[in-house]
């Protein structure tokens, strides 16, 4: 089975045909270009899904993956980049083993078929030049013969006619007989190009023909061949991943059944134990008795008894309620009134509002009224300190020794930052061992370099070493502190902070919310008569230490303000006073008539005067 012998006459479809082969070829080229293309762009969007669902670092999203099914929700991640990987893999092989080497094949065999054609289409040209020359050979042999009939014709009328002279005759003769031999000539040289011809076409359709479609029948089938090798690499290429897609998806797998539901559970409890106890049985409150009201131990409100004031800011009840009530309750007697302030009057005479506006009213819980009539007992001396901090955790802010916290979460927070102190220690102990190693190398080799250039690096780095130190003390004893509280609560009375007060005094104050409170901590059990002369006393430690704000500028009374709730100070019509914190968006700016008295006040009762020098520093 040949194209020379079976397809001799259907040159130009075999062109076509070859053509379109090349064609295929190329269109199977684009084919795998755009699947290398879909490839690359499924492992960039398999890549941008698992970064996107990356938990961001130094983030609160980051300390929620340590929960088994989130750490099997990283792997899957991971394991899905991998995966990604593999697709960019196949992309870059199908490039590399199938684009690249049929994009040069086809070019070799666009070049080939090109050279076979041209030598296919020369032969043919060549026959037809002898067919040509045949068929002109032919014609003058045809008009030769039929000249010399004519001749021959014209003499024997000239030789049977009377009339016409001998030269005539002779002449008619001797053209008769040139005619013949120019139809001898003709006949010669028809005969002789035939048989030429004759040989140029056997060997046109019997040589040269079935050479070149056969070498074209072999181009052909070699890129049938090669399209089919392609096809199979197009195969292995992606099989040669399957393995290590499957161990993808082995890890996958494997950290599905990683996952332990248990172990979430601690975590969990871990995360947000407190450390309290469950509150204990609320006791009878018998209101029959005319004469004393006895409340229980366990109640929130605290008992007065024979006339005197039951102080027990610092203390802790038996069965403490603190979990189940609003947190930061006690702010509310050394902040800004939660609510709005009452607008002016209509009238700026006294007389127009006889007993003047009122600010609006709170329904006093028996804590605080306890407190207020403490306050009332002694001259209305603020506690700055505990002003200053229930304003910071109002804001946000974490006190340095995680007071905030429930005592579970507070032990926890305080071992982390011991943790992280001892090894910022053990990270410039190291660095001071490597500076006095290389200050005893200066030493014996003066040359390399002068020693006592070493010794204020290295005085800093032990100078850092004792702030480090002094620093983990200081959280340490935090830390011994929070831990003797848990094992057993009923020795808290014994494990007064009296560490924490001896190196840290600033921070402990029963005024207001401390580390004691019932913000989300705890507070220690203490007889009635302790805990007035520790109150008593932090109030004096208080005031002594801590200096008052500066005022920032004068206002004056428009109206005349009688302060009835707590964190309030009354004014009359016309009074001057320092404006020592301006209004923040509330309706209440902040005064002061004395050392001894400040408080709030709405700021439409007022006219603020702000010294510039203050406010701009």
């Amino acid at each position: 089975m040949s194209w020379g012998t079976e397809l001799w006459d259907q040159f130009d479809n075999l062109e076509k045909h070859t053509q379109w082969g090349i064609d295929i070829l190329e269109k199977y080229i684009k084919f795998v270009k755009e699947r290398t293309e879909i490839e690359l762009s499924y492992a960039k969007q398999l890549r941008n899904l698992s970064k996107k669902y990356q938990p961001k670092k130094n983030s609160k999203e980051e300390e929620e993956y340590k929960y088994t099914s989130c750490k099997a929700f990283i792997s899957t991640l991971n394991e899905m980049n991998d995966y990604a990987g593999q697709h960019e893999v196949i992309s870059e092989n199908m490039a590399s083993q199938i684009i690249v080497d049929l994009a040069r094949y086809v070019q070799e065999l666009k070049q080939e078929r090109k050279s076979n054609f041209h030598d296919g289409r020369k032969a043919q040209q060549h026959i037809e030049t002898c067919w040509k020359q045949l068929e002109s050979s032919k014609r003058r042999f045809e008009r030769d013969c039929k000249e010399a009939d004519r001749a021959q014709q014209y003499f024997e009328k000239m030789d049977a006619d009377i009339n016409v002279t001998k030269a005539d005759v002779e002449k008619a003769r001797q053209q008769a007989q040139i005619r013949h031999q120019m139809a001898e000539d003709s006949k010669a040289d028809y005969s002789s190009i035939l048989q030429k011809f004759n040989h140029e076409q056997h060997e046109y359709y019997h040589t040269h023909i079935p050479n070149i479609f056969q070498k074209i029948q072999e181009m052909e089938e070699r890129r049938i061949v090669r399209i089919g090798e392609s096809m199979k690499t197009y195969a292995e290429v992606d099989r040669q991943v399957i393995p290590i897609i499957g161990k993808c998806l082995d890890g996958i797998v494997k950290a599905a059944e990683s996952i332990d539901q248990k172990n979430d559970s601690q975590l969990v409890i871990e995360a947000y134990k407190s450390g309290f106890e469950p509150p204990g049985d609320i006791e009878f409150e018998d209101y029959t008795q005319p004469m004393k009201r006895t409340v229980s131990d366990n109640s929130l409100s605290n008992s007065r008894g024979e006339g005197k004031p039951d102080l027990k800011f610092g203390g802790k009840s038996k069965g403490k309620l603190w979990p189940f009530i609003k947190k930061n309750k006690l702010m509310s007697l050394l902040t800004s009134p939660h609510q709005p302030p009452p607008p002016p009057p209509a009238s700026a005479s006294p007389s127009a509002v006889p007993n003047g506006p009122q600010s609006p009213k709170q329904q006093k819980e028996p804590l605080s009224h306890r407190f207020n009539e403490f306050m009332t007992s002694k001259p209305k001396i603020h506690c700055f300190r505990s002003l200053k901090r229930g304003l910071s955790l109002k804001l946000g802010a974490t006190p340095e020794d995680f007071s905030n916290l429930p005592p579970e979460q507070r032990r926890k927070k305080l071992q982390q930052k011991v943790d992280e102190l001892n090894k910022e220690i053990q990270k410039e102990m190291d660095q001071r061992d490597a500076i006095t190693k290389m200050k005893d190398v200066y030493l014996k080799n003066p040359q390399m370099g002068d020693p006592a250039s070493l010794d204020h690096k290295l005085a800093e780095v032990s100078q850092n070493i004792e702030k480090l130190r002094l620093e983990t003390q200081k959280f340490e004893a935090w830390l011994a502190e929070v831990e003797g509280r848990l094992p057993a609560r009923s020795e808290q009375a014994r494990r007064q902070s009296g560490l924490y007060d001896s190196q840290n005094p600033p921070t402990v104050n029963n005024c207001a919310q401390d580390r004691e409170s019932p913000d989300g901590s705890y507070t220690e059990e203490q007889s009635q008569e302790s805990e007035v002369k520790v109150l008593a006393t932090d109030f004096d430690d208080e005031f002594d230490d801590e200096e008052p704000l500066p005022a920032i500028g004068t206002c004056k009374a428009l109206y005349t303000f009688e302060g009835q709730n707590e964190g309030t100070i009354s004014v009359i019509e016309g009074e001057t006073l320092y404006v020592i914190e301006e209004d923040k968006g509330d309706g209440w700016t902040r005064i002061r008539r004395n050392e001894d008295e400040e408080g709030y006040v709405p700021t439409s009762y007022v006219e603020v005067c702000l010294d510039k020098n203050a406010k701009d520093s």
